[in-house]
C-alpha cells in the first residue's frame, strides 16, 4: 500500500535518489554543472571506428569549432550559475563528444586547468568505453583522490544489434571491460541509457536497466530519444521510419526502470534536454517539468519507489550506502 512506504532519508522525500540530494549530502553549498567544451572529436566521427557519429547525434558538424580557453569557459559558467545561486560551486562537465579522446598530456592540461579555477570543485567527464587506456585510468584514479570525479560512460543500450543500428561502434563487451577497469581503480561511474531507440521493445529497455542495476553504478542518466535537425535519424523520422515514444509510455517505462535499480544509484537525469533550436520530435519532451511531475505521480499511483524490485537490495555494497543507514 502507498501509505506503507517510508522513503530512505537520502531520497529527500522523493521516491528516487536524485542528483540534488546526492550533492546536498556531499557539499555544504549548492552545486551547479559548468558545461565545458574541450574541442574533442570521437572515434566514430573521425573514421577510427566509424564515421558520421551516432545516428541520433548532431556532433559531427561541430568538431572543428574553436572554443574559448577552459578558464574562460569555467568563469562564464560560474557567472551563469551564480545568477541563481550566488554562493554556488560548480563541477566542470566535459560533455560534448568523447572527452578522453586525446593524448594523455593534453587531457591532463585541460582537466588540471579547470581545477585551478576558483569555484570549480570537481570534474565530470563524458566518454566512450573504447577510449580509456590503462595510463589514462591510472591518472583518473589519482585525480579522483583529490577532487570529486565522475566518468560518464555512454552505454545507451546493452543490445549490440541496436548499437549497430545507431552506429555506436563499440560493443557491450568493450563497455563491460572499461567499467570493470574503472571500478577496480576506485573511480565513480555514471552510465547513460537511451529509451526509445529504433527497434527496441519496452522489455529490451528494461533488460538494459537490469544489466546496469547489476553493476551498481554510482550514477545513471536516463535519456529519451530525440530527433534533432542535422542528425542521421532526422531523415528516417521524416520518412516515417522511426516510431517515437508517447509521453505516457515513457513515464511508465522510466518508473519500471527505477524499480529495478539499486537505491544507492544516483539518478542524475530522468529525461534528456533536446536542443530546442534543433528538436524536431517528440514535441512533448519540451515540457520537462510535466515529464518529471508525471514520473512522481506514477510512482505514487503505483505505491512504488527506486529499488522496489532490485534483487540485491539486502546485499548492497556501494560507497554511498552509509547515508542510507
Amino acid at each position: 500500500m502507498q501509505n506503507q512506504y517510508t522513503p530512505p532519508a537520502a531520497f529527500g522525500g522523493k521516491r528516487y535518489y536524485s542528483l540534488y540530494e546526492h550533492l546536498k549530502h556531499k557539499f555544504p553549498v549548492r552545486i551547479g554543472k559548468a558545461v565545458i567544451e574541450g574541442g574533442f572529436s570521437c572515434p566514430n566521427i573521425d573514421g577510427t571506428r566509424g564515421s558520421g557519429g551516432c545516428r541520433y547525434c548532431t556532433g559531427a558538424s561541430s568538431v572543428a569549432r574553436a572554443y574559448p580557453p577552459i578558464t574562460a569557459q569555467c568563469l562564464q559558467e560560474l557567472q551563469r550559475i551564480r545568477k541563481k545561486w550566488p554562493s554556488a560551486l560548480a563541477i566542470a562537465y566535459f560533455q560534448s563528444h568523447t572527452n578522453t579522446y586525446a593524448p594523455l598530456p593534453r587531457l591532463k592540461a585541460l582537466y588540471e586547468e579547470a581545477l585551478t579555477v576558483p569555484g570549480i570543485c570537481g570534474l565530470s567527464i563524458g566518454t566512450r568505453a573504447d577510449c580509456l587506456s590503462p595510463a589514462l585510468i591510472s591518472y583518473l584514479a589519482e585525480l579522483s583522490r583529490r577532487t570529486d570525479l565522475t566518468v560518464e560512460l555512454g552505454l545507451q543500450t546493452i543490445h549490440d544489434e541496436t548499437a549497430r543500428r545507431i552506429n555506436r561502434c563499440h560493443t557491450l563487451y568493450e563497455f563491460s571491460s572499461a567499467y570493470k577497469a574503472l571500478t577496480a581503480a576506485g573511480i565513480r561511474i555514471c552510465v547513460h541509457l537511451i529509451n526509445g531507440l529504433p527497434g527496441e521493445s519496452e522489455e529490451m529497455m528494461l533488460e538494459s536497466a537490469r544489466f546496469v542495476a547489476s553493476l551498481r553504478p554510482g550514477g545513471l542518466k536516463l535519456h529519451l530519444l530525440h530527433i534533432l535537425e542535422g542528425s542521421s535519424f532526422a531523415e528516417d523520422w521524416r520518412a516515417g521510419k522511426i516510431q517515437l515514444m508517447e509521453k505516457e509510455t515513457y513515464i511508465s517505462l522510466v518508473c519500471s526502470q527505477l524499480e529495478l535499480l539499486p537505491p544507492q544509484t544516483v539518478i542524475e537525469r530522468l529525461t534528456g534536454d533536446g536542443d530546442r533550436r534543433l528538436l524536431l520530435a517528440p514535441r512533448w519532451s519540451r515540457d520537462k517539468i510535466s515529464v518529471l511531475g508525471g514520473i512522481d505521480k506514477e510512482l505514487i499511483r503505483r505505491g512504488s519507489w527506486q529499488g522496489k524490485y532490485f534483487a540485491g537490495t539486502s546485499g548492497a555494497s556501494n560507497t554511498e550506502t552509509a547515508i542510507f543507514k
